[in-house]
């Protein structure tokens, strides 16, 4: 596979400055893509960005990803992440590489060139668990992580389950299932006054808490004397 000349044929692509064998085009007004192949020419790392487009965080993200060829092969994960990245006065903390069968970035158009091609995107480490299974990998980059985002907030690995006496709400079965922290908050605020409800939750570590309320707040059995504030579920989910 020619990477570079796949690129080339797109017939838009224009050199990333200060970046070697790295290019950008831009399928519509939005949309910015970038790409970087590998130092072997056998590999490439392409990051998309949608509405806000930063170059430097893009060279960045590109170069912090090559060298530590993140996602390469055919072998590696769904997602792959790598904390210590930093730039500028972006938050994030980490690059995450999505797999080709995950990303798709070149599907119904150069098959050849998906299938070596890694989708990075800049991330936080508590967004991740790192042993998602193909499904649970697009879902998250798909439908709840927005990569393309780069102002985004962190979008913590939350799974939860719970059920409310008051309110007559809950979720299905006794497995945890994927959620915001919007709705674990709200899920909190209306323990309270519903004995017998709970709350539980796991993060991204595989912590697991358990929020009842019998009279008063009640977390793994041990009484809190204060309504669980969104510090807290910062805290708790590992995103503060």
């Amino acid at each position: 596979m020619d990477i570079e000349e796949a690129v080339a044929a797109i017939g838009t692509a224009q050199d990333v400055p200060g970046l070697a064998m790295a290019w950008r085009w831009s399928p519509m007004s939005r949309f910015v893509f970038s790409l970087a192949m590998d130092h072997d020419g056998r590999w490439a790392y392409q990051m998309n960005s949608i509405d806000v487009h930063d170059e430097g965080l893009t060279r960045a993200v590109l170069a912090f990803a090559r060298e530590h060829q993140l996602g390469r092969g055919p072998e590696s994960r769904p997602l792959t992440v790598l904390p210590g990245f930093s730039y500028g006065d972006y938050r994030f903390d980490a690059v995450a590489a999505t797999s080709p069968a995950v990303h798709g970035y070149h599907v119904g158009r150069n098959e050849e060139l998906n299938e070596v091609v890694s989708g990075v995107f800049p991330a936080y480490q508590c967004e991740f668990r790192g042993d998602e299974s193909p499904e649970v990998a697009v879902m998250r980059v798909k439908r709840m992580l927005r990569p393309t985002v780069l102002t985004r907030s962190p979008v913590p690995y939350l799974r939860m389950r719970y059920e409310n006496t008051r309110t007559r709400g809950g979720s299905t079965g006794a497995s945890r299932g994927f959620a915001t922290q919007d709705v674990l908050l709200l899920e909190l605020a209306l323990l309270e006054g519903a004995p017998g409800s709970f709350v539980e939750v796991e993060n991204h570590r595989g912590d697991v808490w358990c929020v009842e309320w019998d009279g008063g707040w009640l977390v793994n059995g041990r009484p809190q004397d204060m309504p669980l504030s969104e510090e807290w579920v910062g805290t708790v989910l590992g995103c503060s």
